[in-house]
């Protein structure tokens, strides 16, 4: 699942507000930005949530409680084979997040291709196991957690040797460009030797292409339809247009740097721009035979095609062996005293 070009996981989460119909039109707009994952979070507000639970921020006029909220969006095991077949029309990965182990059986029965541990199921070594015993690769986000925490739970997914990629995440709503954490990003590949990415949260393109510079291998961005829709997630998304300059500016990061340069070889191909970009030393007046060229009556133009500015200071001093017109090119055969 994790080859040579970074996956490109565009995170719907809550973005769908429960409706299935809107969810479905996310699989076929993130297709068509170029993203190669599309992921969920399976909620069963029964397994997770008490009504006890706090709102992380009060934006629902419709629901009286968090935990109606999760109920709300909860999709029917046929709707999450629906969606999951959807996803394989449109050639992208299937992916989601679980957060009971009742989830994990549930997207575990209906053919999901990864899954997703959210930054505040990192400590949740029973939920972690049941993903591990799948067989199934798992991304792990680091959002919340010291380094011991990250690393009793990659040692927990990869258990049973299942691909496990981690990922640098600061759960910030929308996260500042102070608190992305590109630096981590080297240390969880030294730390792990597994492959890593950033699960970005910052509401723009700017610390996905950043990363892409460092050659992550995974890429999780929340996306929306437009900045104007309602839910918790929207200041933290890229909108879909946006997700698609994303994806063609992470491909061409890919290839600049899949391919370095050998200067010198590429200044070979360009003999032909420097004779029509680069100048050359001309005559900047008549000038007769036996004349000593002075600076006075050189000048510096194009065509490329003669002797370069670098030898101005070889022709001043040297005789003239014939007559020059105004803009014709200096040669040293024409010179008195030419020794290169």
């Amino acid at each position: 699942m994790f080859a040579e070009r970074c996956l490109i996981v565009a995170e719907i989460a809550q973005a769908h507000d429960g409706s299935l119909g809107t969810a479905h039109a996310y699989i076929d707009a993130v297709a068509s930005a170029g993203a190669n994952a599309v992921k969920f979070q399976t909620h069963l507000a029964h397994s997770e949530s008490t009504r006890d639970e706090p709102w992380r921020v009060r934006f629902s006029l419709q629901d009286e409680t968090r935990y109606d909220y999760w109920r709300r969006m909860e999709f029917s095991h046929d709707a999450w084979v629906g969606l999951r077949e959807h996803a394989h029309e449109r050639g992208l990965t299937f992916i989601s997040s679980p957060f009971s182990i009742e989830a994990v059986d549930l997207l575990d029965e209906i053919g999901v291709d990864a899954y997703k541990v959210a930054s505040g199921e990192i400590n949740n070594l029973p939920l972690l196991e049941s993903i591990s015993a799948t067989g199934k690769p798992a991304i792990l986000s680091s959002g919340m957690s010291p380094w011991n925490e990250i690393d009793r739970a990659f040692e927990t997914l990869r258990s049973r040797d299942s691909d496990v990629a981690v990922l640098q995440c600061t759960s910030e709503y929308p996260c500042p460009p102070e608190l992305v954490g590109l630096n981590v990003i080297s240390q969880l590949r030294a730390r792990y030797s597994a492959p890593v990415g950033l699960s970005d949260h910052s509401g723009t393109i700017y610390a996905g292409l950043a990363a892409a510079t460092l050659g992550i291998d995974v890429l999780e961005i929340h996306v929306t339809m437009s900045r104007e829709m309602f839910g918790p997630d929207v200041p933290a998304s890229v909108t879909t247009s946006e997700l698609a300059s994303l994806v063609t500016g992470i491909r061409f990061i890919e290839r600049a740097t899949a391919n370095p340069v050998d200067k010198d070889q590429l200044a070979g191909t360009f003999n032909s721009l420097r004779k029509a970009f680069m100048k050359s030393i001309v005559a900047a007046r008549e000038i007769e035979k036996g004349h000593v060229l002075t600076l006075e009556d050189l000048a510096l133009k194009k065509p490329g095609t003669g002797l370069a500015p670098s030898l101005l200071g070889t022709v001043v001093g040297r005789a003239a062996e014939h007559d020059y017109s105004v803009d014709e090119q200096i040669r040293f055969d024409d010179l008195a005293t030419a020794d290169l």
